[in-house]
């Protein structure tokens, strides 16, 4: 079956978004801003749809697309916090939200993740991480802690456009800490005791773990017997 085909057809269903969300896609796609591809987009609004989150957290805001995407297709009372840290997108997303009318969803905190992270205190039932690549290991242990039992850690660009499947050697060598690291995090959350994962060819490839009580290797198991 020809993937490329397949992504075009399938794409030819989709609805698409408002109006707002299609203007800003469309000028990020041209002005080569990283903003979650139409399959993400898709698969992303059946989610939401799915599990109706009321508080997310979002790890890379960049322009403000993939917030204002989850606050649109989410309930009203949904509450968004989004984490950037480029001085250049900044004002660009504090626009885009005042445009949209979502500055009272939508809280952007300006620094890096891994300095605001930890000061976070209230718990989600999504976690949205689309920031450095390189970095999403070091930013696994305070969403797991943000997250709530039963909530969503979902991970993008895992694929790396096919980057992250070929051996270290194949990898430019500019590429290959990048690629050792993203490796490196598909491994830890598939392992992960508190975590069932599966990963997903959407888009750049997506992650999808949900945070469970116990370890998922125990589920239906018996107690030994006193």
């Amino acid at each position: 079956m020809n993937e490329e085909r397949t992504e075009v057809f399938l794409n030819s269903l989709d609805r698409g978004s408002t109006p707002y969300l299609e203007e800003l896609y469309e000028d990020a796609v041209k002005r080569k801003i990283p903003v979650i591809r139409r399959p993400t987009q898709t698969f992303l609004r059946f989610l939401l749809a799915l599990r109706r989150p009321e508080k997310i957290l979002e790890i890379g805001t960049a322009i403000g697309f993939s917030a204002l995407f989850m606050a649109e297709y989410c309930d009203t009372d949904v509450r968004i916090i989004t984490i950037e840290k480029s001085e250049k997108l900044i004002p660009e997303a504090r626009q885009h939200f005042r445009e949209a009318n979502m500055e009272d969803r939508i809280t952007l905190l300006e620094g890096d993740a891994a300095d605001i992270l930890p000061e976070l205190r209230e718990s989600c039932d999504l976690i949205f991480m689309d920031a450095a690549k390189g970095q999403y290991s070091a930013f696994l242990p305070d969403a797991l802690r943000l997250l709530k039992t039963g909530g969503l850690l979902l991970s993008d660009n895992v694929l790396m456009d096919g980057v992250v499947m070929e051996s270290r050697f194949a990898v430019v060598r500019r590429n290959r800490t990048i690629h050792e690291r993203m490796r490196s995090y598909l491994k830890e959350i598939k392992d992960h005791p508190l975590l069932v994962t599966d990963i997903l060819p959407v888009g750049d490839g997506i992650a999808v773990s949900v945070k469970v009580s116990k370890d998922p290797e125990t589920f239906g198991t018996e107690p030994e017997a006193r």
